[in-house]
């Protein structure tokens, strides 16, 4: 349904009296052309004309967000539902863009079968790229793209990504986070681009890119607030810090995407000294709302309401608190039956007032109206030649070359000359699932060929002049002293959220360990490149190597590596974070006082 089919309905008008589905009384509508569905007026008198035609179980559903596993076209049709979404790792099968554009197509028709046709948004976590479909464009993990210090970058990744969004259906991202990580034991650290928080605002161009271009999907900043600064880096744990602290460290970035016009902030399922943020309505609506002014929605994080206490589900009283702290969508997996009829029951109970409902409502139709879903609801399915395309790989490539860092270069070991004699080794150097980590394809990422790309040995075999002159063998066997150059690419494992939490400390897995032990022992020069989402503790081993890079998580495009170690690219990347001396100086930061292995902002030149 495009212009044509909004033109037909114009033309037809709405029926006088529509029953509605569930309860609530008839929608009302004059006859004639409806005027929230003329695109000629202001979008102020087009939602101020919506919401006086909905009933209260229109407004529930609009305030509803389930998982696409768990809700069915018909019941978006039937309980007026306003938004669906994808969760880590929820895709169709096949997982090919025309499978994803014919499945939100179907959510989409089903929401225009509805009395009013509000049609629904869309969202998904695609938070380096279009991450969830198979041999979409991955770049680099933010913390990569900190590493580059260029907004002019990340705001056309942002376009990029919104261009294989939308040729997908996808109207919604769940991106860019903007949290300032302060513990790199946490396991959202690679979610963060820094742990300044002049390094988030900064990078907050993404908004710019998803929502400012010809294919505009709406962005989101999360994860308010504080997610980043909790205790001990204890995912969804809670950050006991004064407002002083918040409000210098942590609100920056929020303050910072409201200004570039960001459509929607996520809650954190973290905590500030003990109260959950889903219910702080000092932070949601008086400041987030009042006092940076943000003219969006606010919606929970996934089952966030169930996490509101310590036991399972949550309640009407739950429900009560989200709400009313300034929450206007909840995002919910197979309960969302249960919150709409919570919140009716509240609304008729007088818990939670109809101002609030029609507030949260008004914030999203807006929403809707300023993406032109009611004009344009469908798949741009033009988009969907841009999904993996080579222009959008070629700037994946040039981001993950930016964002590599140098960190120790003896005797000028870099760059490589193109005609060396190299060996290759490590079980990150001929993966896509390792080089790309968590949040790819699934939930948690894995290794192995997961989807379409250059690994980073594929990178050296094509930057290098003589690709014969390359060896590899994922554990060092057979290296010699016959090598120009031994090359170890090792790091973390995929993970994502609370599955990477690391309390215990950041150590090299034992594998990567032997790995280039193997190669020091041929006695010639050693390059360790560290792919990981975050510092690891090398200061002991750092002595025995020549070089050390830090590749971070580069995503599809390991060419980028390789355009850095072979000097195609000037390393020009910095540490968006500081690196620990060692496990025991977590949580390190820039101005703490405690002495770094290597500073906030380090990085060297050719």
């Amino acid at each position: 349904m495009r212009g044509s089919a909004v033109k037909a309905l114009l033309a037809s008008g709405l029926a006088a009296v529509v029953a509605l589905a569930v309860g609530g009384g008839p929608a009302r509508a004059e006859p004639g052309p409806a005027p929230y569905l003329d695109p000629r007026l202001p979008i102020a008198d087009r939602v101020r004309d919506l919401l006086a035609r909905m009933s209260l179980d229109d407004k529930l559903g609009q305030m509803t967000q389930p998982e696409r596993k768990y809700v069915t076209p018909d019941d978006v049709t039937r309980y007026r539902i306003g938004a669906v979404l994808s969760s880590g790792g929820s895709a169709p099968s096949p997982n090919t863009p025309p499978s994803w554009a014919d499945m939100v197509d179907g959510y989409q028709r089903a929401a225009l079968a509805a009395p009013l046709r509000v049609p629904i948004l869309y969202g998904v976590d695609a938070v380096h790229g279009h991450n969830t479909l198979q041999d979409a464009t991955i770049f680099p993990h933010d913390i990569g793209l900190g590493a580059s210090r260029d907004p002019e970058l990340v705001r056309g990744i942002g376009a990029a990504t919104a261009e294989e969004l939308a040729g997908t259906g996808v109207n919604w991202d769940f991106a860019p986070c903007v949290c300032v990580a302060r513990d790199d034991r946490w396991g959202r650290t690679y979610e963060s681009f820094g742990e300044v928080p002049e390094l988030p605002s900064m990078m907050t161009t993404l908004v710019d890119g998803l929502q400012g271009g010809p294919a505009r999907v709406l962005a989101t900043a999360k994860h308010f607030v504080a997610d980043g600064g909790t205790a001990g880096g204890e995912d969804r744990g809670d950050a006991l810090i004064t407002e002083a602290e918040l409000r210098a460290v942590h609100l920056p970035p929020f303050r910072e995407a409201v200004r570039r016009g960001v459509g929607s902030v996520m809650v954190s399922y973290s905590s500030w000294n003990g109260l959950k943020m889903h219910r702080n309505r000092y932070l949601i609506t008086d400041v987030l709302k009042g006092e940076l002014g943000f003219g969006g929605f606010v919606v929970s994080d996934y089952n966030g309401l169930d996490r509101l206490d310590d036991t399972p589900g949550f309640t009407e009283d739950d429900v009560v608190a989200a709400v009313n702290a300034g929450i206007d969508m909840v995002m919910m997996s197979t309960e969302w039956r249960g919150f709409i009829d919570h919140l009716r029951d509240a609304v008729n109970g007088g818990r939670v007032p109809m101002s609030r409902i029609d507030d949260a409502n008004r914030r999203i139709l807006t929403k809707k109206f300023e993406l032109g879903l009611f004009e344009h609801p469908m798949a741009n399915r033009s988009y969907m030649k841009t999904v993996g395309s080579a222009a959008h790989r070629a700037l994946a490539r040039q981001a993950v070359a930016k964002s590599q860092v140098v960190l120790k270069n003896q005797n000028n070991t870099l760059p490589l000359d193109d005609d060396d004699k190299v060996f290759v080794a490590g079980r990150s150097a001929n993966d896509i699932g390792m080089q790309s980590g968590g949040w790819t394809i699934t939930w948690q990422g894995k290794p192995g060929p997961i989807t379409k790309g250059t690994t980073i040995l594929d990178g050296i075999r094509q930057v290098a002049q003589s690709p014969d002159n390359i060896t590899y063998e994922k554990d060092g066997a057979g290296v010699d002293g016959s090598y120009d150059a031994a090359i170890a690419v090792v790091g973390e494992k995929p993970y994502a959220e609370y599955h990477g939490d690391r309390p215990d400390g950041l150590r090299l897995d034992p594998e990567d360990l032997k790995t280039i032990d193997r190669l020091r022992a041929a006695e010639t020069p050693v390059i360790v490149v560290l792919v990981s989402g975050r510092p690891l503790d090398v200061a002991a081993r750092l002595p025995g190597w020549d070089a050390l890079v830090a590749a971070w998580l580069p995503g599809t495009e390991g060419a980028g590596v390789a355009d850095v170690l072979y000097g195609e690219t000037a390393p020009t990347g910095r540490l968006p974070v500081t690196w620990m001396r060692d496990n025991g100086q977590q949580p390190i930061n820039k101005g703490d006082g405690k002495k770094p292995l290597f500073p906030f902002g380090y990085g060297l030149n050719y």
